[in-house]
C-alpha cells in the first residue's frame, strides 16, 4: 500500500482539482461529484473486505439499499394512523418524530431523519451479522454466490414490496438537518456545502481505514488473506475478524445509501441491482484489491464518468468488461500494473 500511496494521492488530487474547477463553472457538476463521494464510501469498505480480509462480496448493493430504503421509509411514511401505539408514543416523547402537514393540509408525522439514520444502521448491523455468520464459513466462489443470492433477495424485495414503492421506489425524502442552514439535499443553494460534506465523510472513512490497516487488526487481516489456516494456527480468531470486517464494510455501504437517498430525495430498486454490486467489485479490482488509495482513485474517476453518461447505454457492459480484463491481465489493479509483466501474461495466454 505504501508503494502506491503517493501515486494514488497525486492522481486523486489532479482529478479532484480538474473536476472541482469545472464544478465551480457549472453547478450541474456538483451533483455527480457529490454522488461519487457517497459511492466511494461503498468502494473503500469493500476494498477493506476484499483486499485485506480476502472475502469476496457481490451483495454490497443490498446493504446500500437497506440503509437507503429504511431511512426513506421511516422519514416519509405517515405515522398519524399509529399515534395510539405505545412505541410511537414513546418515540414522540423522546423527540424522535416530526409533526407537520402534507400538501393537502392533513396532519403528517414521520421519524426524524437522524433517528431514521441510526435505526437503518442498526438494522444493517443486525442483517450483516445474520448473513455473515453462516456465509463467511464459505470460501471462494461459494462465498461470492452466497452474497450474490443475498443481493438478489434485497433487490426483489425492493422491487415487489408495496411499502418500498415497488418499481417506483420512494420519493420526497427530506434532507438531513446537519447545521443551521445546511441540510443533506439536492437544493441548488446547498450543493457546494454538500459536496464538501460528502467528501469530508470519505476522507474520515479513509483515515479510519488506513489507521485500521496499519494496526494490529490490519496485520491480522493480512495474515488471514495470505494464509487463513496458518493465521488460525497462530491464535488469530479468523472467524471474528472476517465477520467484523464484513459488518464494518456493510455499515459503510449502508451509510452511503442513507446519505445519498436523502441527498437525491429518493431511492429506486436499481440501487439494489446485481450490476451495482458488480460495479463496486470491478472498481475495487481495477484500483487494486489491497490498495485503498487506488480503489478510491479509480472509483472517483469511473463513477464520475458513469454519472456523466460517458458510457451511454453500455454502462453495465463497460464495468463487466473492466472486471474481466483486470482479472485476466492486471490482477493487482491498474495502478500496480507492470507493463512488461502484462505483455508477458498476454503472450502466455495466446500460446
Amino acid at each position: 500500500m505504501k508503494r502506491h500511496l503517493p501515486l494514488g494521492l497525486l492522481v486523486l488530487a489532479i482529478i479532484g482539482v480538474q473536476l472541482l474547477t469545472r464544478a465551480t463553472d457549472t453547478a450541474f457538476y456538483l451533483t455527480p461529484l457529490t454522488m461519487t463521494a457517497y459511492y466511494s464510501l461503498v468502494i473503500v469498505g469493500l476494498c477493506l473486505l476484499m483486499g485485506y480480509a480476502g472475502q469476496i462480496s457481490l451483495g454490497h448493493a443490498g446493504f446500500f439499499a437497506i440503509g437507503g430504503y429504511l431511512s426513506a421509509m421511516l422519514t416519509t411514511k405517515n405515522l398519524v394512523p399509529f399515534k395510539d401505539n405505545s412505541l410511537i408514543s414513546l418515540c414522540d416523547e423522546l423527540g424522535l418524530l416530526v409533526h407537520g402537514q402534507d400538501m393537502f393540509g392533513s396532519a403528517f408525522t414521520h421519524v426524524q431523519p437522524w433517528a431514521a439514520c441510526v435505526c437503518a444502521v442498526l438494522v444493517t448491523i443486525v442483517v450483516a451479522y445474520a448473513i455473515g455468520i453462516p456465509v463467511l464459513k464459505l470460501k471462494g466462489h461459494y462465498l461470492a454466490m452466497a452474497t450474490l443470492g443475498f443481493g438478489i433477495i434485497v433487490y426483489r424485495l425492493a422491487l415487489a414490496f408495496p411499502l418500498f414503492g415497488e418499481a417506483d421506489g420512494i420519493s420526497d425524502v427530506p434532507g438531513f438537518p446537519i447545521l443551521p442552514g445546511l441540510a443533506v439535499s439536492g437544493d441548488f443553494s446547498s450543493r457546494v456545502s454538500n459536496y464538501y460534506l460528502a467528501w469530508g465523510m470519505v476522507a474520515l472513512a479513509v483515515w479510519l481505514l488506513v489507521n485500521l490497516i496499519h494496526s494490529r487488526v490490519g496485520r491480522a487481516l493480512k495474515a488471514i488473506h495470505g494464509a487463513e489456516g496458518a493465521a488460525n494456527a497462530t491464535g488469530i480468531n479468523t472467524s471474528r475478524y472476517k465477520l467484523n470486517t464484513f459488518v464494518l464494510s456493510a455499515v459503510l455501504a449502508s451509510i452511503a445509501g442513507i446519505f445519498l437517498t436523502h441527498y437525491n430525495g429518493g431511492i429506486g430498486p436499481s440501487e439494489a441491482g446485481i450490476m451495482k454490486s458488480v460495479r463496486y467489485v470491478a472498481i475495487v479490482a481495477i484500483g487494486g484489491m489491497a490498495n485503498l488509495w487506488g480503489a478510491l482513485t479509480m472509483g472517483a474517476l469511473l463513477n464520475i464518468m458513469s454519472l456523466r453518461g460517458m458510457f451511454g447505454s453500455y454502462d453495465d457492459a463497460v464495468f463487466g468488461a473492466i472486471l474481466i480484463v483486470i482479472m485476466l491481465f492486471a490482477p493487482q489493479g491498474l495502478l500496480g500494473i507492470s507493463l512488461p509483466a502484462a505483455f508477458k501474461r498476454i503472450l502466455r495466454r495466446g500460446e
